[in-house]
């Protein structure tokens, strides 16, 4: 069998029925195969612009790759995924592996978000831009010290100042909070709501409360 034979034989396992030309089937792979390269040595998400600079594509075109990679990992299937999370690609473990990886990472446990952290930060992702006081308000208790923590460790930065009086520093989440949830944009955070009791349960915790 020749190359391009082979070749012709990869172009069908990904079913390239819009590529015409042997030349074409092998730009396609070679493009399939940067993508693949660029995104394993990439220490964040890649933006889709700067992919098709890379590869001298336009960004429909760019996206159109990365939608059958991402495709074709699905399929096979393979231990991760190709997904768009903080306005670009990356390779991440595939969600069902989450107990392989949690064994892997079990030393690091340590390293979690406190309670008052996660409480602050989930504040502070649903009303951005916010300030400290008013994280302080909705917690009931001084958050300085847990936002500071917050600060460091990259998940929450000073975005703007208020414009009433005082000039409060309000804080907003980063694109490496994205990265940690897989998220594309924050807009893609779950809807409040659906972590809200429903009617029922509430008149169940009434009833319950309420002295014999």
């Amino acid at each position: 069998m020749g190359d391009d034979d082979n070749t012709r034989s990869a172009g069908q396992e990904i079913d390239l029925d819009h590529l015409d030309h042997i030349e074409d089937v092998r730009g396609y792979l070679e493009q399939r195969r940067a993508i693949e390269a660029v995104l394993m040595v990439a220490e964040s998400p890649v933006e889709p612009t700067m992919l098709a600079q890379l590869l001298e594509l336009s960004p429909a075109t760019l996206e159109q790759i990365c939608d059958d990679l991402a495709r074709s990992y699905r399929d096979e299937p393979r231990g991760f995924e190709l997904v768009r999370v903080a306005g670009g690609y990356r390779f991440q473990s595939h969600p069902d592996m989450a107990p392989y990886i949690e064994r892997f990472v079990l030393e690091g446990q340590s390293a979690r978000l406190s309670g008052a952290a996660l409480e602050s930060l989930a504040i502070v992702a649903y009303k951005q831009p916010i300030s400290r006081a008013q994280v302080a308000a909705i917690r009931g208790v001084n958050s300085d010290g847990v936002l500071r923590g917050l600060c460091i460790r990259g998940y929450v930065t000073e975005v703007a100042r208020d414009p009433g009086p005082g000039q409060a520093l309000l804080y907003g989440t980063t694109t490496l909070l994205l990265e940690r949830l897989g998220l594309d944009k924050i807009e893609d955070l779950p809807p409040l709501g659906d972590f809200v009791p429903g009617p029922e349960v509430m008149d169940a915790l009434e009833q319950g409360l309420r002295p014999v």
